[in-house]
């Protein structure tokens, strides 16, 4: 797993126009007065998120829109997946032992 995609999503700002590019495709100044940020900010984060691969431009016009790749998602998601089966592993193994306790409970409670 590549870890400029945590790195670029690790900052606050880079995440909330991760975001805001969920809906729709958006120039910096969209993204700028969405966020309450001036546009040279907006810029250098859109600069970061596009050296990690997590957005990419297309030219209309005079203008760029910003858009999400879906690639370093998928690469992510398919990362967590083999934590997702330890995990489901260890809940389940933690929900038997509580109904267990909970057996016992209402045993000897009897």
């Amino acid at each position: 797993m590549d870890s400029s995609l945590f790195s670029a999503l690790a900052e606050p700002n880079r995440a909330r126009i991760v975001e805001l590019l969920l809906d729709s495709h958006l120039s910096v100044g969209e993204i700028a007065e969405r966020l309450g940020i001036r546009q040279p900010q907006a810029s250098k984060h859109l600069r970061v998120l596009l050296d990690a691969g997590v957005v990419e431009v297309q030219a209309v016009a005079n203008r760029r829109n910003y858009k999400l790749r879906l690639e370093p998602f998928q690469a992510l998601d398919t990362w967590l997946s083999t934590y997702r089966g330890v995990w489901d592993e260890r809940l389940n193994n933690l929900e038997s032992y509580l109904q267990k306790l909970r057996d016992q409970e209402d045993h000897s409670g009897s």
